[in-house]
């Protein structure tokens, strides 16, 4: 069977258009990514995922962002409300990972497996406020021990989750949707947004790059499109084995067309390509230029998933929401 397309692609409503239906059948991306134009109600969205599923498989990955705070796709009033990772700093990492396990159980329920959480940037002072209370603390052990948490509550849900942004977004002074941010900041400083990351390598989640450029590391490319920075850095010194995506690569931080980014951000030694923008013309001319999904690449998508089945698990609701709020369990 011929190998997908190493991509994520973004759709444009509440359901398949034929255009879409066409595209995937024509040239099937590994898998998709929803947002909150997809989503409208649990029945709705629930067809949704299994159509992606009849079309692309059932062990194609489906994506959603579901950090808690600011950045959720699965609001009330149809699915609660989860608060955002700076509310656990200094508190119990059962509680983090209770939390998380709500979250996974919350998005597997409506056909989700890939969950992209959770935001292992530091929360430095003074910087641009796009990751702010998304990130656990400025501390990078704190960011590690909270983040191992939420990885491991992800898993035991069911869904596998994405670690970001790597190598570090934190010290970032603008925001990737919009502009390229520079990160002047040295090799040794860069060492300590490098650490959670290090700690996590062999988490089992996938992980994704940051359109960034560091200086430091690469002058001329942000770490999406450099080999330097994801051989040296995120494969070598942070030691990241798992799935590599790239963050979205419509975002403004990236110039250029997005089957070109596409092949350069494969060529530089990420596993799969994001494309979120859910305009059809745009992915059919990516999908068409993207590669197909590499041996390694599918080596570390099954590895991943083992990892989560290792640590799946039976999970009692009313015991995790206890968990959470770190009382004791009803007897």
């Amino acid at each position: 069977m011929e190998r997908p397309r190493a991509a994520i692609i973004g759709l444009s409503g509440q359901a398949l258009t034929p255009g879409e239906v066409a595209l995937l059948r024509a040239t099937p991306p590994l898998g998709i990514i929803l947002f909150a134009r997809n989503i409208a109600a649990p029945a709705q969205l629930r067809a949704l995922t299994a159509s992606i599923q009849e079309l692309l498989g059932e062990q194609a990955p489906i994506l959603v962002d579901q950090e808690g705070g600011r950045v959720a796709r699965l609001r009330p009033p149809h699915w609660p409300a989860f608060p955002p990772a700076a509310s656990f700093e200094g508190g119990a990492a059962e509680a983090a990972e209770a939390n998380a396990a709500l979250l996974g159980l919350t998005c597997r329920q409506e056909g989700f497996d890939v969950v992209c959480a959770p935001v292992l940037d530091l929360r430095l002072p003074g910087q641009h406020d796009i990751i702010g209370d998304r990130a656990f603390s400025a501390d990078p052990a704190e960011v590690a021990r909270l983040g191992r948490a939420f990885v491991q509550g992800l898993q035991s849900a069911g869904c596998i989750p994405v670690i970001k942004h790597l190598p570090g977004h934190g010290r970032a002074m603008a925001d990737s949707h919009l502009e390229l941010p520079r990160v002047a900041a040295s090799r040794d400083e860069l060492a300590a947004d490098c650490a959670p990351f290090q700690a996590l390598a062999g988490s089992g989640a996938w992980a994704m790059t940051a359109h960034i450029l560091y200086p430091a590391f690469d002058p001329d490319l942000p770490a999406t499109l450099s080999p330097g920075v994801v051989g040296q850095v995120i494969r070598g010194a942070i030691g990241f084995d798992g799935v590599l995506v790239s963050d979205d690569l419509c975002m403004r931080a990236l110039q250029g067309q997005p089957g070109a980014l596409a092949c350069q951000a494969i060529h530089a030694g990420c596993d799969l390509v994001l494309h979120c923008n859910g305009e059809t013309d745009e992915a059919a001319a990516l999908l068409a230029a993207c590669p197909a999904l590499s041996e390694a690449a599918e080596r570390r998508l099954a590895q991943a998933r083992a990892r989560m089945q290792q640590r799946r698990r039976l999970l009692d609701p009313a015991a995790l929401e206890a968990a959470r709020a770190g009382r004791p369990a009803a007897a």
